[in-house]
C-alpha cells in the first residue's frame, strides 16, 4: 500500500486478478500481454519485412490472421511454409482441412514434419462450431499452438449440412457462429501465445457501382465480426507487372507469381505491398522462391546500380545479371549479408522513418481508379 494510505497500483492489480480468478490487469510500464513479442516467418522474407513497422516480422503469435487470396494463388502453400517454421520454434501444428485436399507428401515436401510425436495434427473440418470448439479444448491444454484453418470460405455450418440445399434456409448463420466464436477465443488464445491462421478465399463483389467494381472488387466469406478480429490481413492476387504462372524450361506450368497486400494491419502498416514466386509443380522445391523476391525490394537502393542487363552492388567487386542474382544470394555469403543490409535499410528503415516518397511503399493503383473514376 502507498505512504498516504491509499492503494498503489500494484494493490490494485492484484486486487483486480484476485477478483477476476486470472491475471487480467497488468501494470504497462513492466508487462504489455498485448505485445507481439514472437513472429512466425511467412516464408517470404520480403513480405516479413514489410508486415511490422521497424522490425522484421512474420505472422504474429498470440493473434489471429487471415490470409485470403483469389483461386490458386498459394494460400494452402504459404500456410505450409508457415507450419514448417513454426515447428522449428517448438511450436505444435494443427491443421484443419475442410477442403480435404491436403496431401502428406505435400507437407511433408515443404519440410513439414508429420512423422514423429510432435509431427502435424490434421483434423477434417466437418462444420464451422467444430473448428472452434476443437480449438477452445487445445487452449484449454496449456499448450503452445499454431492452428490453420483451411479454409473457412469451404466449411460450412452445421446447419447448412443437416438442412436442405436452399441457401435461404441458412442465411447469415455462419457469419453470427464466427462472431460469438472468434470474440470467446481471442483472450485465450493470447493467453497461451498460440496463433490462429485462417485462410479465406476472395470473391469477386456483385455490384452496380461501376466505381467499386474497380476500386474494391473483392471480398471475404465471413462477416464483419470476423475481421474486427483479425490482427492481421494478407490478400494474395495474381501480380499484373509479370506473368502470373512460372514455367520451367519446357514450358510446363510450375507455379505462380502472386502479389501480396496487407489489407489490414494493427502493426502500422496497412496497404503496403511486395510480390514473391510460389513453386507448386515441381516436387524438388515447393513453397515461396524467397531470395528471388530480394532483388525487386533493393531495386529503389542507391547502393544498387544498373546498365543494360547488369547490375553491380556496393562493396561488391563483380557484375551480375538478375538471373545470377538468386543463385549468388545463395552461395556467396558476404553478398548474402550486403543485400541483407541494404533490404534491411530500404524495406523497413526507411518506412519506419518515413524517409523517401511513400509511394515506393504502398499501392497507389486502386487510389488512382478511385480519382478517375470520382
Amino acid at each position: 500500500m502507498a505512504n498516504n494510505g491509499k492503494l498503489s497500483s500494484a494493490d490494485i492489480i492484484k486486487l483486480l486478478n484476485k477478483k477476476a480468478g486470472r491475471n487480467i490487469a497488468y501494470s504497462l510500464a513492466k508487462d504489455n500481454p498485448t505485445e507481439v513479442k514472437e513472429w512466425i516467418s511467412t516464408g517470404s522474407r520480403y513480405l516479413d519485412s514489410i508486415i511490422c513497422r521497424g522490425q522484421l516480422a512474420g505472422i504474429p503469435v498470440g493473434k489471429i490472421t487471415e490470409i485470403a487470396g483469389l483461386s490458386s494463388s498459394g494460400k494452402s502453400y504459404m500456410a505450409a511454409q508457415i507450419a514448417r517454421n513454426a515447428q522449428h520454434m517448438g511450436i505444435k501444428v494443427v491443421y484443419f482441412d475442410s477442403e480435404n485436399a491436403q496431401d502428406p507428401a505435400f507437407l511433408e515436401n515443404s519440410g513439414c514434419d508429420i512423422t514423429s510425436e510432435n509431427g502435424v495434427i490434421y483434423l477434417q473440418a466437418q462444420w464451422t462450431e467444430q473448428v472452434l470448439e476443437m480449438i477452445e479444448t487445445l487452449l484449454a491444454t496449456g499448450e503452445k499452438y499454431l492452428f490453420i484453418w483451411d479454409s473457412l470460405a469451404n466449411t460450412p455450418a452445421k446447419a447448412d449440412i443437416e438442412g436442405d440445399f436452399n441457401p435461404q434456409s441458412s442465411m447469415a448463420v455462419r457469419p453470427r457462429i464466427l462472431s460469438k466464436g472468434l470474440a470467446k477465443l481471442v483472450q485465450p488464445i493470447g493467453d497461451s501465445k498460440s496463433t490462429f491462421l485462417i485462410l479465406n478465399q476472395l470473391k469477386t463483389k456483385i455490384t452496380s457501382n461501376a466505381w467499386e467494381a474497380l476500386a474494391d472488387p473483392w471480398f471475404t466469406p465471413g462477416g464483419m465480426a470476423a475481421i474486427y478480429n483479425y490482427s492481421l490481413r494478407i490478400w494474395l492476387t495474381a501480380s499484373k507487372s509479370k506473368r502470373t504462372f512460372i514455367e520451367d524450361d519446357k514450358g510446363y506450368r510450375i507455379g505462380t507469381e502472386v502479389k501480396s497486400k496487407l489489407k489490414k494491419s494493427r502493426f502500422g502498416t496497412e496497404g503496403r505491398t511486395c510480390n514473391f514466386k510460389i513453386i507448386w509443380g515441381d516436387p524438388k522445391q515447393i513453397g515461396i522462391l524467397d531470395e528471388e523476391s530480394w532483388l525487386e525490394a533493393i531495386k529503389p537502393s542507391n547502393h544498387l546500380t544498373s546498365a543494360g542487363a547488369w547490375y553491380k552492388l556496393d562493396g561488391y567487386d563483380k557484375k551480375f545479371t538478375g538471373s545470377q542474382f538468386a543463385n549468388l544470394v545463395r552461395t556467396d555469403a558476404k553478398f548474402k549479408d550486403l543485400v541483407l543490409k541494404i533490404m534491411d535499410d530500404e524495406v523497413i528503415r526507411k518506412f519506419d522513418a518515413r524517409e523517401g516518397n511513400a509511394s515506393k511503399f504502398y499501392d497507389h493503383e486502386e487510389e488512382v481508379k478511385q480519382i478517375k473514376e470520382k
